[in-house]
């Protein structure tokens, strides 16, 4: 079983960056992109217990703006288990996290989030 606790230094800023795109896309009201960009740091974060908690959260608050109940109801259950689930490593690579895919889902990845995986060391991650 691999456990997970912290996610590589090398992958925060991309994680981080993301994350800031989304604040800033939402500030100015370009909620199909900030979401766009929730999707991508889910799948940046989501093998990492604190930060795909974190994304699950911060969609659950997403769903809660954007007063969409399915949204909401689809991230309650992903926020009290995607954090354990990344803690021993049992995630659904690929996966965007909304509540408009199944949870346990693995899907493909962006080739240029690959390219972000490859740069921050983890080669062999998704493919």
């Amino acid at each position: 079983m691999n456990i997970n606790t912290s996610m590589p230094q090398k992958l925060k800023p991309f994680f981080q960056k993301e994350i800031s795109d989304y604040r800033e896309n939402l500030q100015y009201g370009n909620l199909q992109k900030a979401w766009e960009h929730l999707e991508r740091a889910h799948i940046l974060g989501q093998a990492f217990p604190w930060q795909h908690t974190y994304v699950h959260w911060k969609m659950l608050i997403f769903g809660i703006k954007i007063k969409s109940f399915r949204e909401v109801i689809g991230q309650i259950p992903r926020l009290l288990v995607g954090g354990v689930k990344s803690f021993v490593g049992r995630i659904p690579v690929g996966n965007t996290g909304g509540a408009n895919v199944p949870p346990l889902k693995p899907l493909p990845i962006d080739k240029e989030i690959l390219e972000i995986f490859t740069k921050a060391g983890m080669r062999n991650y998704g493919s």
